[in-house]
């Protein structure tokens, strides 16, 4: 039986993600460092210290890492009155290092308290995040949660609103279980559950609103530690409300786990439209930096085609025909030596940070790769001749060899990107 040509027949496939889901824009401010969240602003990257708040010198020199490693906004624990006391000295700290990254405060159980005893508190923060499920039972979880929302208006400060599936609204929770023990066909418990935290969310952002604080001083989160529970969660959400979304897979974990489960997870909300800003929730390995959640984040959006963060290097897998490592240890070395100039680079050079450097191992697919990525070197395979053809910009320019390859094409990159980059030839 003939079957149709379907190559023949059906559109090409679309490239990129879809268009974004449409929010409400917040402005997240510190002096004059402006951060929008929503709207047509990109997908921006936050993350959280893990140090003690209490301890002002430890929390400014990593909010600074964080922040120096691309961290958009950078979220402290807040949780006992000595921490409290030592953010306006973090936050003084952080101006008189030039860093003007914005701070979240995080706050559970006590916020109200400590929003309206330490004044200095409330004013050396940007935003607050707040957890609804975390605030106080009956009367007193209103009043608390009123208080707060109080100061964030009179201080105009925005808030996140966000859910754990860890820390719910209990009374929340029970009422919904009974509502739903009472329908013709239940749902199962992780039904209500996913619905208790969706509603939780929404109808604590309506209160705030009806408190006074504007809708669009207002970013929702509903954090989950399950891939499906999550996009199923965040796909209600974007349905039912136009508040921008903060994602990111609470207890993620650690190693290359939570970076699997991060990256199933938030790409496809992601490329779904549904996302206005991102963390990575790792657990670090002993000794491991805190910036590599940011890493991490910036890397999704980077694969994703929605941010541009640093140079991208292109590197084969290697295979039978590289049995040398020195095409993985030269793709290591530019890979890390383009990371580390960032910094200065971000200001000197704009543009650089969408530059692709291909580093391939082998005749087969090398010089290909190398003519498709704006610079590439293509690595000798075993038995091929001891030479790396380099291309810039599609065409072939030198043949490197001898013992100083690495050192060589390094210069050469560093060449090509004062030349294509450098405000002089803009």
């Amino acid at each position: 039986m003939n079957r149709p040509d379907s190559a023949l027949t059906c559109a090409p496939a679309a490239a990129g993600p879809m268009l974004r889901h449409r929010t409400r824009q917040v402005v997240v401010r510190w002096g004059e460092r402006v951060v929008r969240v929503g709207g047509n602003a990109p997908v921006m990257v936050q993350s959280m210290t893990n140090t003690d708040t209490a301890d002002a010198i430890a929390t400014a020199i990593q909010v600074k890492e964080l922040a120096q490693s691309g961290s958009e906004v950078v979220r402290i624990t807040v949780n006992s009155p000595e921490a409290a006391a030592e953010v306006e000295a973090i936050r003084n700290q952080l101006d008189r290092m030039g860093i003007d990254v914005p701070l979240v405060g995080d706050f559970h159980y006590n916020g109200h308290k400590l929003l309206a005893d330490f004044p200095g508190c409330a004013h050396s923060l940007s935003a607050y995040r707040i957890n609804p499920g975390n605030v106080g039972r009956g009367a007193k979880r209103d009043d608390n949660f009123a208080r707060m929302i109080e100061i964030a208006c009179r201080l105009a400060k925005p808030v996140r609103i966000g859910v754990n599936w860890g820390s719910l609204d209990q009374e929340l929770l029970a009422r919904m279980m009974d509502e739903n023990a009472r329908r013709p066909q239940p749902w199962d418990a992780a039904a209500v559950l996913r619905e208790a935290l969706v509603r939780s969310a929404i109808e604590s952002a309506q209160r705030a609103e009806a408190l006074g604080l504007p809708g669009d001083a207002i970013v929702l989160s509903a954090k989950v530690s399950g891939v499906q529970d999550l996009i199923a969660v965040y796909r209600e959400l974007a349905r039912r409300c136009d508040y921008p979304l903060h994602l990111g897979l609470t207890e993620a974990g650690m190693g290359s786990k939570g970076i699997v489960a991060s990256t199933a997870a938030l790409a496809v909300l992601l490329q779904e439209g549904i996302g206005d800003t991102i963390r990575v929730s790792l657990t670090p390995a002993p000794g491991e930096p805190r910036t590599k959640e940011v890493q991490v984040a910036q890397e999704i959006l980077q694969a994703l085609g929605l941010r541009a963060f640093a140079p991208q290097v292109i590197a084969c897998p290697g295979c039978g025909r590289t049995t040398s490592t020195f095409f993985q240890e030269l793709a290591q070395r530019i890979q890390t030596y383009l990371r580390e100039q960032m910094p200065v680079w971000r200001t000197q050079y704009p543009g650089v940070e969408s530059m692709h450097v291909a580093v391939m191992g082998c005749v087969v697919n090398g010089p290909g790769e190398s003519k498709h990525a704006h610079i590439g070197i293509s690595l000798p395979g075993s038995g091929e001749e001891p030479v790396a053809p380099v291309f810039v910009d599609g065409q072939r320019t030198v043949t490197l060899k001898g013992g100083r390859i690495a050192e060589e094409f390094q210069a050469i990159v560093e060449d090509y990107v004062r030349r294509r980059y450098g405000r002089q030839h803009a």
